[in-house]
């Protein structure tokens, strides 16, 4: 994997679960297309460390952040909300506005399934520019997609309907990379997929030149 660097590293804050699974996907994909690094807090299962201090150190290395709080559904089991994405929202721009230089420096971006819904469970952060993504892949991609063009206007990144078309391609041929890396799609961890988008990007380049 590329050298994690702050100014190239995007920490996304989703839920993990097989319900968000396509669009977590989506983002990792469109983050790495668009010459970024995507992380997260499943990419070290250091057991050994406290998950906050894992969640505040990567924090820390990232200039850019991505959270989604579409997740607002009681859980069946206990009927109660979960609070992690609030929470890592708050560190991140917590960061942002008590933190050193380069902490100052950090570009986030919120995203839910539906316009203004925040105002009803979050509204403390009215006035920031909440994106939607409707609970779609696709247009996941092209918000993703836009933002970082916008962040980083000297930097050369594909219009979002041609990185939605690279992600169609590259999710057709993840089956066969899994078949040949000998890993179950289902046994698929954070770093696994994140190696075949960089290798297969890299190939699709190669193979465009």
């Amino acid at each position: 994997m590329a050298v994690k660097k702050y100014n190239d590293s995007v920490f996304i804050n989703c839920p993990f679960d097989n319900k968000y699974l396509d669009l977590f996907h989506a983002k990792v994909f469109c983050i790495f297309d668009c010459g970024f690094i995507a992380r997260c807090a499943l990419e070290d299962e250091d057991g050994g460390e406290v998950r906050i201090e894992k969640i505040s150190k990567i924090i820390s290395q990232c200039k850019f952040g991505i959270h989604d709080i579409s997740r607002t559904e009681l859980c069946t089991k206990t009927k109660l909300p979960r609070f992690n994405m609030p929470l890592e929202l708050g560190m991140f721009l917590g960061a942002k506005k008590y933190g050193n230089a380069d902490q100052k420096k950090k570009v986030c971006m919120i995203t839910d399934k539906k316009p203004w819904r925040y105002q009803v469970f979050l509204s403390d952060i009215a006035g920031q520019d909440i994106r939607i993504h409707n609970g779609c892949p696709e247009e996941s991609i092209k918000v993703v997609t836009t933002w970082l063009r916008n962040s980083n206007p000297r930097r050369k990144i594909s219009g979002g309907a041609e990185i939605v078309r690279r992600y169609k391609e590259f999710s057709s041929a993840l089956p066969g990379l899994c078949k040949e890396a000998k890993i179950k799609k289902t046994e698929m961890t954070f770093n696994d997929y994140s190696q075949f988008v960089v290798a297969w990007l890299e190939q699709d380049r190669a193979t465009a030149a």
